[in-house]
Protein backbone atom coordinates (compact mmCIF):
# COMPACT_ATOMS: atom_id res chain seq x y z
CA UNK A 1 0.00 0.00 0.00
CA UNK A 2 1.43 3.39 -1.01
CA UNK A 3 2.68 5.56 1.76
CA UNK A 4 1.83 3.33 4.70
CA UNK A 5 3.43 4.60 7.90
CA UNK A 6 6.15 2.57 9.55
CA UNK A 7 4.99 1.65 13.05
CA UNK A 8 7.73 1.08 15.64
CA UNK A 9 7.59 -0.21 19.21
CA UNK A 10 9.83 1.80 21.51
CA UNK A 11 10.81 1.81 25.17
CA UNK A 12 12.71 5.08 24.82
CA UNK A 13 12.06 7.83 27.36
CA UNK A 14 10.02 10.91 26.49
CA UNK A 15 13.02 13.12 27.07
CA UNK A 16 15.41 11.26 24.76
CA UNK A 17 13.29 10.18 21.78
CA UNK A 18 14.42 12.14 18.73
CA UNK A 19 11.40 12.82 16.54
CA UNK A 20 9.81 15.75 14.81
CA UNK A 21 6.75 15.50 17.02
CA UNK A 22 6.06 14.16 20.50
CA UNK A 23 2.34 13.44 20.90
CA UNK A 24 0.82 13.87 24.35
CA UNK A 25 -2.72 13.25 25.58
CA UNK A 26 -4.77 15.95 27.27
CA UNK A 27 -8.22 16.06 28.84
CA UNK A 28 -10.44 18.88 30.05
CA UNK A 29 -10.24 19.01 33.84
CA UNK A 30 -12.19 21.19 36.24
CA UNK A 31 -9.18 23.50 36.65
CA UNK A 32 -7.95 23.43 33.05
CA UNK A 33 -5.87 21.18 30.82
CA UNK A 34 -4.78 17.86 32.34
CA UNK A 35 -1.89 15.98 30.72
CA UNK A 36 -1.86 12.18 30.80
CA UNK A 37 1.67 10.81 30.61
CA UNK A 38 2.85 7.21 30.25
CA UNK A 39 3.03 5.20 33.44
CA UNK A 40 5.65 2.76 32.19
CA UNK A 41 8.92 2.78 34.10
CA UNK A 42 11.48 4.93 32.34
CA UNK A 43 8.95 6.70 30.14
CA UNK A 44 7.67 9.31 32.52
CA UNK A 45 10.21 11.82 31.28
CA UNK A 46 8.56 15.16 32.11
CA UNK A 47 8.75 16.36 35.68
CA UNK A 48 5.90 18.00 37.55
CA UNK A 49 7.11 21.55 36.89
CA UNK A 50 7.51 20.92 33.15
CA UNK A 51 4.10 19.28 32.97
CA UNK A 52 2.51 22.23 34.75
CA UNK A 53 4.24 24.74 32.50
CA UNK A 54 3.09 22.87 29.39
CA UNK A 55 -0.50 22.84 30.64
CA UNK A 56 -0.42 26.55 31.48
CA UNK A 57 1.09 27.46 28.11
CA UNK A 58 -1.56 25.45 26.27
CA UNK A 59 -4.34 27.18 28.21
CA UNK A 60 -2.87 30.62 27.51
CA UNK A 61 -3.02 29.79 23.79
CA UNK A 62 -6.71 28.90 24.00
CA UNK A 63 -6.32 25.13 24.07
CA UNK A 64 -9.16 23.58 26.07
CA UNK A 65 -8.38 19.89 25.37
CA UNK A 66 -11.84 19.41 23.88
CA UNK A 67 -12.48 16.25 21.88
CA UNK A 68 -10.30 16.10 18.74
CA UNK A 69 -8.75 19.52 19.43
CA UNK A 70 -5.00 19.68 18.74
CA UNK A 71 -2.25 22.17 19.56
CA UNK A 72 1.27 22.10 18.15
CA UNK A 73 4.01 23.74 20.21
CA UNK A 74 7.79 24.01 19.92
CA UNK A 75 9.40 21.59 22.31
CA UNK A 76 11.41 24.47 23.72
CA UNK A 77 8.47 25.60 25.87
CA UNK A 78 9.78 23.04 28.35
CA UNK A 79 13.38 22.00 28.84
CA UNK A 80 15.03 18.65 28.37
CA UNK A 81 13.18 17.24 25.33
CA UNK A 82 14.93 15.82 22.27
CA UNK A 83 11.79 16.12 20.13
CA UNK A 84 11.41 19.25 17.96
CA UNK A 85 7.71 19.83 18.58
CA UNK A 86 4.96 18.79 20.97
CA UNK A 87 1.48 17.95 19.71
CA UNK A 88 -1.26 17.96 22.31
CA UNK A 89 -4.43 16.09 21.38
CA UNK A 90 -7.59 16.57 23.38
CA UNK A 91 -10.14 14.00 24.48
CA UNK A 92 -12.53 16.34 26.28
CA UNK A 93 -14.00 14.87 29.44
CA UNK A 94 -14.08 11.30 28.13
CA UNK A 95 -12.75 8.42 30.15
CA UNK A 96 -9.47 7.02 28.82
CA UNK A 97 -11.00 3.93 27.25
CA UNK A 98 -9.23 2.01 24.50
CA UNK A 99 -11.41 3.68 21.90
CA UNK A 100 -10.56 7.10 23.35
CA UNK A 101 -6.86 6.26 23.01
CA UNK A 102 -7.43 4.91 19.51
CA UNK A 103 -9.30 8.02 18.43
CA UNK A 104 -6.75 10.41 19.94
CA UNK A 105 -3.82 8.63 18.29
CA UNK A 106 -5.59 8.77 14.95
CA UNK A 107 -6.46 12.43 15.31
CA UNK A 108 -2.79 13.15 16.01
CA UNK A 109 -1.32 11.22 13.09
CA UNK A 110 -3.94 12.68 10.77
CA UNK A 111 -2.77 16.14 11.85
CA UNK A 112 0.86 15.26 11.19
CA UNK A 113 0.45 14.16 7.57
CA UNK A 114 3.59 14.96 5.57
CA UNK A 115 6.00 14.96 8.54
CA UNK A 116 8.93 12.62 9.02
CA UNK A 117 8.42 11.17 12.48
CA UNK A 118 6.27 11.18 15.60
CA UNK A 119 6.28 9.45 18.95
CA UNK A 120 3.04 8.74 20.80
CA UNK A 121 3.40 8.92 24.56
CA UNK A 122 0.02 7.85 25.96
CA UNK A 123 -0.72 5.99 29.19
CA UNK A 124 -1.08 2.35 28.15
CA UNK A 125 -1.18 0.15 31.26
CA UNK A 126 -2.30 -2.95 29.31
CA UNK A 127 -1.26 -4.65 26.09
CA UNK A 128 -4.76 -3.97 24.71
CA UNK A 129 -4.24 -0.26 25.35
CA UNK A 130 -0.99 -0.31 23.37
CA UNK A 131 -2.69 -2.14 20.51
CA UNK A 132 -5.50 0.43 20.50
CA UNK A 133 -3.01 3.31 20.28
CA UNK A 134 -1.11 1.59 17.48
CA UNK A 135 -4.35 0.88 15.58
CA UNK A 136 -5.50 4.47 15.92
CA UNK A 137 -2.14 5.80 14.76
CA UNK A 138 -2.27 3.74 11.56
CA UNK A 139 -5.96 4.43 10.96
CA UNK A 140 -5.39 8.18 11.21
CA UNK A 141 -2.37 7.98 8.93
CA UNK A 142 -4.39 6.36 6.12
CA UNK A 143 -4.18 7.70 2.59
CA UNK A 144 -6.20 6.34 -0.33
CA UNK A 145 -3.60 4.46 -2.29
CA UNK A 146 -4.87 5.25 -5.77
CA UNK A 147 -5.64 8.98 -5.56
CA UNK A 148 -4.48 11.09 -8.52
CA UNK A 149 -2.86 13.48 -7.81
CA UNK A 150 -1.44 11.66 -4.83
CA UNK A 151 -2.46 12.60 -1.30
CA UNK A 152 0.17 14.00 1.03
CA UNK A 153 2.22 11.17 2.45
CA UNK A 154 1.35 10.14 6.00
CA UNK A 155 3.85 10.62 8.82
CA UNK A 156 6.71 8.35 7.80
CA UNK A 157 7.66 6.81 11.17
CA UNK A 158 5.41 6.45 14.20
CA UNK A 159 6.97 5.33 17.49
CA UNK A 160 4.52 3.94 20.05
CA UNK A 161 6.27 4.42 23.38
CA UNK A 162 5.81 1.53 25.77
CA UNK A 163 4.55 -0.91 23.14
CA UNK A 164 5.97 -4.34 22.34
CA UNK A 165 6.68 -5.61 18.81
CA UNK A 166 3.88 -8.17 19.13
CA UNK A 167 1.37 -5.41 19.84
CA UNK A 168 2.58 -3.44 16.86
CA UNK A 169 2.33 -6.48 14.61
CA UNK A 170 -1.26 -7.15 15.64
CA UNK A 171 -2.25 -3.54 15.02
CA UNK A 172 -0.66 -3.62 11.57
CA UNK A 173 -2.58 -6.75 10.56
CA UNK A 174 -5.90 -5.45 11.85
CA UNK A 175 -5.53 -2.06 10.23
CA UNK A 176 -4.37 -3.58 6.94
CA UNK A 177 -7.76 -5.30 6.78
CA UNK A 178 -9.58 -2.06 7.57
CA UNK A 179 -7.58 -0.09 5.01
CA UNK A 180 -8.24 -2.63 2.26
CA UNK A 181 -11.95 -2.07 2.91
CA UNK A 182 -11.41 1.70 2.83
CA UNK A 183 -9.51 1.51 -0.46
CA UNK A 184 -12.23 -0.55 -2.11
CA UNK A 185 -14.94 1.89 -1.09
CA UNK A 186 -12.94 4.90 -2.22
CA UNK A 187 -12.20 3.54 -5.69
CA UNK A 188 -14.31 5.21 -8.42
CA UNK A 189 -17.06 3.05 -9.96
CA UNK A 190 -15.46 3.07 -13.42
CA UNK A 191 -12.34 1.49 -11.90
CA UNK A 192 -14.12 -1.19 -9.86
CA UNK A 193 -16.82 -2.99 -11.79
CA UNK A 194 -17.83 -6.44 -10.46
CA UNK A 195 -15.11 -8.34 -12.34
CA UNK A 196 -12.49 -5.90 -10.99
CA UNK A 197 -13.71 -6.39 -7.41
CA UNK A 198 -13.59 -10.17 -7.77
CA UNK A 199 -10.08 -10.05 -9.25
CA UNK A 200 -8.90 -7.71 -6.50
CA UNK A 201 -10.10 -10.19 -3.89
CA UNK A 202 -8.25 -12.99 -5.66
CA UNK A 203 -4.98 -11.06 -5.61
CA UNK A 204 -5.49 -9.84 -2.03
CA UNK A 205 -5.62 -13.37 -0.58
CA UNK A 206 -3.01 -14.89 -2.91
CA UNK A 207 -0.27 -15.03 -0.27
CA UNK A 208 -2.59 -16.16 2.54
CA UNK A 209 -4.00 -19.60 3.47
CA UNK A 210 -7.34 -18.64 1.90
CA UNK A 211 -9.09 -20.58 -0.87
CA UNK A 212 -10.72 -18.49 -3.60
CA UNK A 213 -13.74 -19.41 -5.71
CA UNK A 214 -15.77 -17.24 -8.05
CA UNK A 215 -19.15 -17.70 -9.73
CA UNK A 216 -19.37 -15.80 -13.01
CA UNK A 217 -22.57 -14.95 -14.85
CA UNK A 218 -23.25 -18.27 -16.60
CA UNK A 219 -22.66 -20.29 -13.45
CA UNK A 220 -24.83 -17.94 -11.39
CA UNK A 221 -27.67 -18.47 -13.87
CA UNK A 222 -27.14 -22.22 -13.98
CA UNK A 223 -27.19 -22.61 -10.19
CA UNK A 224 -30.23 -20.38 -9.69
CA UNK A 225 -28.85 -17.22 -8.07
CA UNK A 226 -31.86 -15.22 -9.22
CA UNK A 227 -31.31 -12.33 -6.83
CA UNK A 228 -27.71 -11.61 -7.90
CA UNK A 229 -28.54 -12.06 -11.59
CA UNK A 230 -31.69 -9.96 -11.29
CA UNK A 231 -29.80 -7.01 -9.83
CA UNK A 232 -26.94 -7.26 -12.31
CA UNK A 233 -29.10 -7.46 -15.47
CA UNK A 234 -29.17 -3.70 -15.91
CA UNK A 235 -25.41 -3.40 -16.35
CA UNK A 236 -23.06 -4.42 -19.16
CA UNK A 237 -20.72 -5.55 -16.35
CA UNK A 238 -22.01 -8.95 -15.19
CA UNK A 239 -22.25 -9.80 -11.48
CA UNK A 240 -20.01 -12.07 -9.46
CA UNK A 241 -20.22 -14.18 -6.32
CA UNK A 242 -16.91 -14.76 -4.55
CA UNK A 243 -16.22 -17.33 -1.83
CA UNK A 244 -13.14 -16.93 0.39
CA UNK A 245 -12.38 -19.81 2.73
CA UNK A 246 -9.87 -19.68 5.57
CA UNK A 247 -9.88 -23.05 7.33
CA UNK A 248 -7.23 -23.83 9.98
CA UNK A 249 -7.00 -27.56 10.59
CA UNK A 250 -7.56 -27.20 14.34
CA UNK A 251 -10.58 -24.87 14.05
CA UNK A 252 -13.61 -26.04 16.03
CA UNK A 253 -16.08 -23.39 14.94
CA UNK A 254 -17.18 -21.99 11.59
CA UNK A 255 -18.31 -18.42 10.97
CA UNK A 256 -19.71 -17.30 7.61
CA UNK A 257 -19.59 -13.63 6.60
CA UNK A 258 -21.74 -12.22 3.78
CA UNK A 259 -21.08 -8.78 2.33
CA UNK A 260 -23.13 -6.60 0.00
CA UNK A 261 -20.96 -5.54 -2.92
CA UNK A 262 -22.97 -3.22 -5.17
CA UNK A 263 -20.13 -1.52 -7.01
CA UNK A 264 -22.47 1.32 -7.95
CA UNK A 265 -26.11 1.75 -7.02
CA UNK A 266 -28.15 4.02 -9.27
CA UNK A 267 -31.35 2.53 -7.89
CA UNK A 268 -32.00 0.74 -11.17
CA UNK A 269 -35.31 1.64 -12.82
CA UNK A 270 -36.46 2.94 -9.41
CA UNK A 271 -33.74 5.51 -9.93
CA UNK A 272 -32.31 7.58 -7.10
CA UNK A 273 -32.36 11.39 -7.09
CA UNK A 274 -29.21 13.01 -8.45
CA UNK A 275 -28.20 14.33 -5.02
CA UNK A 276 -27.96 10.77 -3.68
CA UNK A 277 -25.80 9.41 -6.49
CA UNK A 278 -22.22 10.54 -5.77
CA UNK A 279 -21.66 8.43 -2.68
CA UNK A 280 -23.34 5.30 -4.11
CA UNK A 281 -19.95 3.75 -4.75
CA UNK A 282 -20.08 3.17 -0.99
CA UNK A 283 -22.71 0.46 -1.54
CA UNK A 284 -19.85 -2.03 -1.88
CA UNK A 285 -18.72 -1.38 1.71
CA UNK A 286 -20.20 -4.60 3.12
CA UNK A 287 -18.30 -6.86 0.73
CA UNK A 288 -15.18 -4.73 1.23
CA UNK A 289 -15.50 -5.22 5.01
CA UNK A 290 -15.88 -8.99 4.62
CA UNK A 291 -12.75 -9.16 2.47
CA UNK A 292 -10.84 -7.05 4.99
CA UNK A 293 -12.02 -9.24 7.87
CA UNK A 294 -11.04 -12.50 6.17
CA UNK A 295 -7.59 -11.06 5.41
CA UNK A 296 -7.13 -9.86 8.99
CA UNK A 297 -8.26 -13.20 10.47
CA UNK A 298 -5.98 -15.20 8.17
CA UNK A 299 -3.02 -12.85 8.76
CA UNK A 300 -3.45 -13.18 12.52
CA UNK A 301 -3.85 -16.94 12.31
CA UNK A 302 -7.15 -16.95 14.23
CA UNK A 303 -8.13 -20.54 15.02
CA UNK A 304 -11.62 -20.29 13.51
CA UNK A 305 -12.94 -21.48 10.16
CA UNK A 306 -14.05 -18.32 8.34
CA UNK A 307 -15.89 -18.25 5.03
CA UNK A 308 -16.44 -14.91 3.36
CA UNK A 309 -19.04 -14.40 0.63
CA UNK A 310 -18.89 -11.31 -1.58
CA UNK A 311 -22.17 -10.69 -3.44
CA UNK A 312 -21.09 -8.31 -6.20
CA UNK A 313 -23.21 -6.54 -8.82
CA UNK A 314 -23.75 -3.15 -10.44
CA UNK A 315 -27.30 -1.76 -10.24
CA UNK A 316 -28.05 0.27 -13.37
CA UNK A 317 -31.26 1.03 -15.33
CA UNK A 318 -29.94 -0.15 -18.70
CA UNK A 319 -29.56 -3.31 -20.76
CA UNK A 320 -32.18 -5.83 -19.52
CA UNK A 321 -32.78 -4.20 -16.14
CA UNK A 322 -35.20 -5.81 -13.70
CA UNK A 323 -38.56 -4.01 -13.71
CA UNK A 324 -40.80 -3.22 -10.74
CA UNK A 325 -43.33 -6.11 -10.53
CA UNK A 326 -40.90 -8.64 -12.08
CA UNK A 327 -40.83 -11.94 -10.18
CA UNK A 328 -37.47 -13.62 -9.60
CA UNK A 329 -36.58 -16.99 -8.09
CA UNK A 330 -33.91 -16.94 -5.39
CA UNK A 331 -31.22 -19.53 -4.72
CA UNK A 332 -33.30 -21.23 -2.02
CA UNK A 333 -36.34 -21.46 -4.31
CA UNK A 334 -38.36 -18.61 -2.80
CA UNK A 335 -39.98 -16.28 -5.31
CA UNK A 336 -39.75 -12.52 -4.86
CA UNK A 337 -41.84 -9.82 -6.53
CA UNK A 338 -39.50 -6.89 -7.06
CA UNK A 339 -41.53 -3.83 -6.11
CA UNK A 340 -38.52 -1.52 -5.78
CA UNK A 341 -35.32 -2.02 -7.78
CA UNK A 342 -33.56 0.29 -5.32
CA UNK A 343 -34.02 -2.37 -2.65
CA UNK A 344 -31.45 -4.43 -4.50
CA UNK A 345 -28.92 -5.09 -1.76
CA UNK A 346 -31.18 -7.47 0.09
CA UNK A 347 -31.61 -9.50 -3.12
CA UNK A 348 -27.91 -10.18 -3.66
CA UNK A 349 -27.45 -10.71 0.08
CA UNK A 350 -30.35 -13.17 0.26
CA UNK A 351 -28.83 -15.36 -2.43
CA UNK A 352 -25.44 -15.38 -0.72
CA UNK A 353 -27.03 -16.07 2.68
CA UNK A 354 -29.03 -18.97 1.30
CA UNK A 355 -25.88 -20.45 -0.24
CA UNK A 356 -23.76 -19.86 2.87
CA UNK A 357 -26.13 -21.71 5.22
CA UNK A 358 -25.93 -24.86 3.05
CA UNK A 359 -22.44 -25.31 4.54
CA UNK A 360 -23.92 -25.43 8.07
CA UNK A 361 -21.78 -22.74 9.73
CA UNK A 362 -22.08 -22.22 13.46
CA UNK A 363 -22.93 -18.55 12.96
CA UNK A 364 -23.61 -16.20 10.06
CA UNK A 365 -23.07 -12.46 9.95
CA UNK A 366 -24.11 -10.33 7.02
CA UNK A 367 -23.01 -6.72 6.62
CA UNK A 368 -24.37 -4.13 4.24
CA UNK A 369 -25.00 -0.47 3.59
CA UNK A 370 -28.58 -1.63 3.36
CA UNK A 371 -31.03 1.13 4.28
CA UNK A 372 -31.30 4.87 4.55
CA UNK A 373 -33.60 4.06 7.44
CA UNK A 374 -30.54 3.04 9.47
CA UNK A 375 -29.22 6.60 9.17
CA UNK A 376 -32.60 8.07 10.11
CA UNK A 377 -32.80 5.83 13.19
CA UNK A 378 -29.20 5.84 14.43
CA UNK A 379 -27.31 8.57 12.63
CA UNK A 380 -24.06 8.43 10.70
CA UNK A 381 -21.81 6.89 13.34
CA UNK A 382 -23.86 4.11 14.95
CA UNK A 383 -24.63 0.87 13.09
CA UNK A 384 -27.71 -1.26 13.66
CA UNK A 385 -27.58 -4.99 14.37
CA UNK A 386 -30.56 -7.37 14.13
CA UNK A 387 -31.03 -11.12 14.14
CA UNK A 388 -31.13 -13.98 16.62
CA UNK A 389 -31.00 -12.49 20.10
CA UNK A 390 -27.92 -14.46 21.15
CA UNK A 391 -25.93 -13.70 18.00
CA UNK A 392 -27.04 -10.07 18.05
CA UNK A 393 -25.78 -9.79 21.64
CA UNK A 394 -22.44 -11.35 20.66
CA UNK A 395 -22.02 -8.76 17.90
CA UNK A 396 -22.75 -5.89 20.30
CA UNK A 397 -20.20 -7.28 22.77
CA UNK A 398 -17.65 -7.72 19.98
CA UNK A 399 -18.24 -4.12 18.93
CA UNK A 400 -17.47 -2.93 22.47
CA UNK A 401 -14.17 -4.83 22.36
CA UNK A 402 -13.35 -3.39 18.94
CA UNK A 403 -14.36 0.18 19.77
CA UNK A 404 -17.12 0.44 17.16
CA UNK A 405 -20.68 1.60 17.83
CA UNK A 406 -23.38 -1.00 17.16
CA UNK A 407 -26.89 -0.77 18.60
CA UNK A 408 -29.22 -3.79 18.98
CA UNK A 409 -32.49 -3.47 17.07
CA UNK A 410 -35.58 -5.73 17.05
CA UNK A 411 -37.18 -7.73 14.25
CA UNK A 412 -40.93 -7.37 14.96
CA UNK A 413 -42.68 -10.36 13.42
CA UNK A 414 -45.87 -8.44 12.67
CA UNK A 415 -43.99 -6.37 10.10
CA UNK A 416 -43.28 -9.46 7.98
CA UNK A 417 -46.91 -9.45 6.79
CA UNK A 418 -46.18 -6.27 4.85
CA UNK A 419 -44.17 -8.37 2.40
CA UNK A 420 -47.22 -10.43 1.44
CA UNK A 421 -48.17 -10.44 -2.23
CA UNK A 422 -50.56 -12.57 -4.34
CA UNK A 423 -47.88 -12.95 -7.01
CA UNK A 424 -44.90 -14.49 -5.14
CA UNK A 425 -43.72 -15.73 -1.77
CA UNK A 426 -42.88 -12.15 -0.78
CA UNK A 427 -41.99 -8.72 -2.13
CA UNK A 428 -38.57 -7.13 -1.74
CA UNK A 429 -39.91 -3.83 -0.37
CA UNK A 430 -42.96 -2.44 1.41
CA UNK A 431 -44.00 0.41 -0.85
CA UNK A 432 -45.85 3.34 0.67
CA UNK A 433 -44.90 2.54 4.25
CA UNK A 434 -41.46 3.77 5.36
CA UNK A 435 -41.94 2.99 9.05
CA UNK A 436 -39.28 0.66 10.42
CA UNK A 437 -37.50 0.35 7.08
CA UNK A 438 -34.26 -0.93 8.63
CA UNK A 439 -36.13 -3.57 10.59
CA UNK A 440 -38.18 -4.75 7.63
CA UNK A 441 -35.00 -5.16 5.57
CA UNK A 442 -33.68 -7.41 8.33
CA UNK A 443 -36.94 -9.40 8.29
CA UNK A 444 -36.53 -9.96 4.54
CA UNK A 445 -33.04 -11.38 5.03
CA UNK A 446 -34.27 -13.59 7.85
CA UNK A 447 -36.26 -15.54 5.24
CA UNK A 448 -33.00 -16.88 3.81
CA UNK A 449 -31.01 -18.08 6.83
CA UNK A 450 -33.18 -21.04 7.92
CA UNK A 451 -32.37 -21.90 11.56
CA UNK A 452 -28.73 -20.82 11.50
CA UNK A 453 -27.64 -18.41 14.28
CA UNK A 454 -27.50 -15.12 12.42
CA UNK A 455 -27.09 -11.37 12.74
CA UNK A 456 -27.52 -8.60 10.20
CA UNK A 457 -25.27 -5.53 10.43
CA UNK A 458 -26.59 -2.38 8.75
CA UNK A 459 -23.70 0.07 8.36
CA UNK A 460 -25.29 2.47 5.86
CA UNK A 461 -24.16 5.60 7.68
CA UNK A 462 -20.94 4.56 9.43
CA UNK A 463 -19.38 2.91 6.36
CA UNK A 464 -18.89 6.19 4.51
CA UNK A 465 -17.93 9.56 5.92
CA UNK A 466 -19.33 12.22 3.61
CA UNK A 467 -18.45 15.05 5.98
CA UNK A 468 -15.33 16.40 7.64
CA UNK A 469 -12.64 14.16 9.10
CA UNK A 470 -12.98 13.22 12.77
CA UNK A 471 -10.85 11.08 15.05
CA UNK A 472 -9.10 8.51 12.87
CA UNK A 473 -11.79 8.72 10.16
CA UNK A 474 -11.08 10.65 6.99
CA UNK A 475 -13.66 11.55 4.32
CA UNK A 476 -14.66 8.47 2.33
CA UNK A 477 -14.68 4.82 3.29
CA UNK A 478 -14.18 4.02 6.97
CA UNK A 479 -13.87 0.22 6.97
CA UNK A 480 -16.79 0.03 9.42
CA UNK A 481 -17.47 -3.45 10.73
CA UNK A 482 -14.06 -5.03 10.09
CA UNK A 483 -12.85 -4.73 13.67
CA UNK A 484 -16.20 -5.84 15.09
CA UNK A 485 -16.47 -8.92 12.88
CA UNK A 486 -12.86 -9.80 13.68
CA UNK A 487 -13.57 -9.53 17.42
CA UNK A 488 -16.68 -11.70 16.95
CA UNK A 489 -14.59 -14.35 15.18
CA UNK A 490 -11.80 -14.27 17.77
CA UNK A 491 -14.36 -14.82 20.54
CA UNK A 492 -15.23 -18.12 18.82
CA UNK A 493 -11.65 -19.43 18.94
Amino acid sequence: MRGMSELIASKEALTTVEVNNLILLASAGADGVVLHLPEHKGLEGLGQSATQKLSETAQELGFKASLDQVLRLPAGVVSGLSAKNILLVGVGKQQLSQETLRRAAGRATRELSGTDSAAIAFPTPTAQDSVAVAEGALLGAYVWARRIPASPEPVAKIYVLGACPEEIERAQKVVSGVNIARDLVNDPPNKLVPADFANFAKQAVKQLPVDYQVWEEKQLVKEGFGGIIGVGKGSIHPPRLVRLDYHPKSAKSHVALIGKGITFDSGGLSIKPASSMPEMKSDRAGAAAVLGTVIAAASLGVDVHVTGWLAIAENLPANDATRPSDVITMFNGKTVEVTNTDAEGRLVMADALAKAVTENPDAVLDIATLTGAQIVALGNRTSGVMGCESTRTEVVEAAKVAGEDFWPMPLPEYMAAEYDTPFADLTNATMGNRAGGMLKAGLFLKEFVADTPWAHLDVAGPAYNDGAAWGYNLPGGTGAGVRTMLAFIEAKA
